[in-house]
Parts: C-alpha cells; structure tokens; sequence
C-alpha cells in the first residue's frame, strides 16, 4: 500500500490495551488490524491471559498478524472470584470491584512498554488504550511515548456517558428530565435513560469515583479515536470535539468486511460456541419471506427479568411473527445453567416448534449470519453499539431495550436523531405486558406508515456505513508520524 511506503512501516510499533469485556475487545482488535494492514506497523494488544486467549479463538481461521501479550492478573487477589478477567458472567454489584482491580495493570503494562523500549531501541509510536484506562495516560508519558484513548462506543452515547459521569446533572430531585452539558437544549435527557448506579450516583460512590477518575484522566490522551463514522454521526462528533478539547478521528465503523460488503459471512468467528448452527439458521431464515423475522438478542453479558421474559413471549406468539430469540436464564439464576421451560408459558416451546413460528437458540447466535440475511426484518436489541452498528449496517431497524452502560443514550439518538428504532422498555424492572410487545413488533414491521419510515431510514444509514472509508484512520497515523519527527528534533518539547 501506499500509505506503508510512506511511513517506514517496519520500524514503528503501536500498543493496544482493552478494557477486560468482550464488547471493547473485539472493537480493539478489528482496529488493531485496520492499522496493521494499512501500515505494516507491528501490533501489539496487552490484556489478562484468559482475554488473550479468547482473541486467539477470534482469530484461530484468519491471518491476522497482531501479536497478543499476556499481563498478569489474579483477580482472586482482589476479592473476586477465581479467574474472573472479563465482565461476562459478572452479577452488576460486581463489576465495580472488577473495574477498580483493572488498575493493577498499571505496573505491568509499563513494564511491557519498558521492554519494548529497551528491544527496539525506541518507545512505541504510541499506545491506545480504553477510555477507561484513564491511568495510562501516565505510564505511557512515562515511557516515552503519547497515549491516545479509544472509545469503542459511538459519538453520540460516548459523549453522553462522559458528560453524565463527570457532570452528575440529574440529581435535582424535582424534574426527571435534564439538560446535559455538551448537548443542545432540545436533547432533554430522562432518569429512566440511566442505568442504575448512575442514577443513585452522587460524587463520592465507588462508581462515581472510578469513572470520574478514569474519564477525567483519559482527556489528558494525546487524541481521541471514535468507533463511528463521520456522515453517520457528524453532528455527534462536531459536539463531542467541542466537549473533550482534543483531536477526535472516527475510525469506525469497525466492522467485518462481510457486512461492509454484504457478501457471506461465513468467515467470521466469534470465538463462541453458537447454541444453533449458522447453516441451521440460515436453513430456517431461507425458509422465510424478505424482511418478516424479528431477529432478538440483549447481548453477551445482559438477560432480563422472568416476568419480562414470559410477557415477551407472549407478545411474541401472538405477533404470529417469525422471529429467532437467543434466550438466557433471567435475572437471578446462574447466566451459564441450562435454560428452563418454565421461564416461557406452558408448553411454549413445543408451540412454536410445531407452527415452525421461530427458532429459540440458547446462550449466543450466530447475529452477523442472521442480520445480513435478507429475511431479518427488525432486530430487538439492547443497542450496544456493535449490535446497533452490524444492525444498521443491513439496514436493519431495531426495537430498543436498553440495559446498562451507554445503551440507553444510544437506543435514543436511534429514536430521536436517527428515526430507525422505537423502544419498547428500559432496564430489568420494568413491566413487559404481552399485549405491548404484539403492538410494537407490527408497528416497526408494518411495511406501511412509520415501520416503512424505519426502514427506509435504516437502509440510507446502511448505505452510508458501506461506502469506502474517509481516510480519518490515515490521517490519524500520519499525525502520529509527525509527533514522532517533532519528538526526534533538538528542543522539542512535545512528550
């Protein structure tokens, strides 16, 4: 490539460093790659040695050539349970403590680009860290080099994650809705949008004071990099940069080049075990009419409540929708027992297998295969931003459920801004009547009136998400190459 020959590709070496949760490593790793490709830099990602080893069944069939490092972590030592490194599988009460003793890599992360230093005879280009590595700002100023952060989230929820954290504006207890620095007045936002701990937040918390200490220090980063693009999210962007007062580049989507180009995807790996073989959904997809299956799933680490599970079966049954539902045991039970029939309605099960209305898949599906198959017509997510992005990249619209961390400011840019979802509830404890969910499932499929608003939106923003890159990635690389010239200068100053 041209970019290689432009910037002494061989001797420059970035670090990468994810935060321990699936959703960030996977981003990391689709960027780690991009940069690897268009530079021929040599790649490094740092992370505990279960996640290490999860990125190595991510890229067991490609030819990926990032190198992974193992950092020690024994999270035992830190009161949590025996080989606990990422949050799935983490009851809520516990992430927090888990979040905290992700700042013991501080020592061994230095220590690495210490190492790197001492081999190459220079520090790395620099390091990229999560937004919630605040900490390494520091270690990498102290090894030489410029930290620049990275949010694997999209413009719109990263800015409002940040703002609320640092801003707390929701604590007058006499309006639920708010203004919220960083956004127009017209961007009223509501405390049902915020996660639990949020909302109880007050300054002195432990939630509080990890993310407050986090996010302040990862504004002190060199630039920011943003997992967006800049004609999906441009007016986003335009107030995140006002916000963070430093260079943003949006370097995403980063997304497989299958959904990018619509062709198979029968690649990519998960490194999951599907509870459904991907040629067994597509044999029941294939069997099915062009935009009619209602595609459902809350991710890799949420489920719902049992009462919200048996009302959206209900309402899902009498939808007479056909639809493909990843289930997991509800709220209270063990995330990684067997699923129960007595969580659905009696004899549920049989039901729809006997009408063949849809398929229930335990624990993960195969999402990539099921939403670029043309039958998929909807998808009810808890719009994390890599759901919301494969999604939308299908021109699929989405029904939002959000559960946690920004997925409720997501699921509202997708409402109000986008005009590709609707809602149909917030958060686990909420009411689910089934009646509701019949409502909204033939609103958003209806191919009349606002469905067909939906998703002729969705397909505009799908078009838009396909289209060759605008180069920011480059861009960010050579601003990078010239620090690294300023750096070699006598007097410089520039750390």
């Amino acid at each position: 490539m041209e970019t290689k020959e432009k910037m002494g590709c061989d001797a420059e070496h970035i670090v990468m460093l994810p935060m321990l949760a699936h959703g960030h490593l996977i981003p990391f790793l689709a960027l780690a790659n991009q940069i690897q490709q268009t530079t021929g830099f040599t790649v490094t990602i740092a992370n505990t040695p279960l996640n290490v080893n999860y990125l190595r069944s991510t890229t067991a069939n490609s030819e990926s050539k990032i190198r992974l490092v193992e950092l020690p972590f024994c999270s035992s030592d830190h009161g949590l349970p025996p080989n606990t490194e990422n949050t799935e599988n983490l009851s809520l009460d516990r992430i927090i403590d888990f979040f905290d003793a992700t700042k013991s890599l501080k020592a061994p992360f230095y220590n690495l680009l210490v190492d790197i230093t001492r081999k190459q005879g220079k520090p790395p280009l620099c390091v990229i860290t999560d937004i919630f590595c605040g900490w390494a700002v520091d270690v990498a100023r102290s090894a030489g080099t410029v930290n620049v952060t990275f949010t694997t989230g999209g413009a719109y929820g990263t800015l409002a994650y940040m703002s609320l954290w640092l801003n707390l504006p929701h604590r007058n207890p006499d309006c639920d809705e708010f203004n919220l620095p960083g956004f127009p007045d017209r961007c009223r936002f509501h405390v049902t949008q915020l996660h639990r701990f949020l909302r109880l937040a007050d300054g002195t918390d432990s939630w509080s004071r990890f993310f407050q200490e986090q996010i302040s220090e990862s504004l002190q980063s060199y630039e920011m990099l943003c997992n967006t693009d800049e004609q999906v999210e441009s007016q986003a962007l335009e107030w995140l940069r006002k916000f963070v007062k430093i260079p943003v580049w949006s370097v995403g989507p980063l997304l497989p080049p299958s959904l990018l180009n619509k062709s198979n995807t029968s690649k990519q790996h998960s490194g999951k075990v599907p509870g459904l073989s991907a040629e067994k959904c597509l044999e029941w997809l294939d069997l099915q009419e062009p935009d009619t299956v209602l595609y459902i799933s809350f991710g890799s680490q949420n489920t719902i409540s049992a009462s919200q599970m048996m009302g959206l079966a209900v309402g899902l049954e009498e939808s007479k929708t056909p639809f493909i539902w990843v289930t997991r045991p509800p709220i209270g039970f063990d995330l990684k027992g067997g699923f129960r029939s007595e969580w659905l309605p009696e004899g549920y099960e049989e039901r729809i297998a006997t009408t063949e209305q849809g398929l229930l898949v335990k624990n993960w599906a195969p999402q990539l295969h099921i939403l670029s198959h043309q039958s998929t017509g909807a998808f009810l997510s808890h719009c994390g931003w890599n759901s919301v992005m494969e999604s939308l990249s299908q021109g699929v619209p989405i029904i939002g459920w959000p559960m946690a961390a920004e997925q409720g400011y997501n699921s509202k840019m997708l409402v109000e801004e986008m005009r590709v979802a609707v809602e149909l509830t917030r958060g686990v404890q909420t009411s689910v009547e089934g009646k509701d969910v019949k409502k909204v499932i033939e609103l958003v499929m209806d191919k009349r009136g606002k469905g067909r608003e939906m998703k002729e939106n969705a397909a505009k923003i799908g078009q838009q998400i396909r289209a060759p890159g605008s180069g920011s990635l480059n861009d960010f690389v050579t601003s990078l190459m010239n620090t690294r010239q300023q750096q070699s200068l006598p007097n410089s100053n520039h750390s």
